[in-house]
């Protein structure tokens, strides 16, 4: 009896973490390259239709962006919403797959030589 308590106590244990997991961490981030950007224009605004002939609006932007150690590189991406002008992300790159996620952060959390490359 003693045992299968404990299995009952592990089981939701598990099952408790994996839905924290799901809930807090964001899979497009995992093992992903940071790079740092400023929103420079307004973005090239691209209107899907899709099959119920709603209109999907979203705002593309091709922008130079830094690595901690200050190396440039030009990423392509794409947001639901126009970014905030002046505003600092974090781009998070993977090989293949391009810009899988992006948070805004302010001036004071870009590092050294990135921050000085987005002056």
């Amino acid at each position: 009896m003693q045992k299968i308590i404990i299995s009952c106590i592990v089981i939701a244990a598990l099952l408790l973490g994996g839905l924290f997991f799901l809930q807090n961490v964001n899979l497009n981030r995992l093992g992903a390259d940071v790079y740092y950007t400023q929103i420079q224009g307004q973005g090239k605004k691209l209107e899907d239709k899709i099959d119920s002939g709603e209109i999907l609006v979203r705002y593309e932007y091709e922008l130079p962006a830094f690595d901690k150690n200050g190396q440039q590189k030009t990423f392509k991406f794409s947001a639901p919403k126009q970014l905030r002008e002046k505003a600092y992300l974090s781009l998070f790159v993977k090989d293949g797959k391009g810009v899988t996620s992006y948070e805004e952060v302010t001036k004071e959390k870009l590092p050294g030589k990135a921050s000085q490359q987005l002056q």
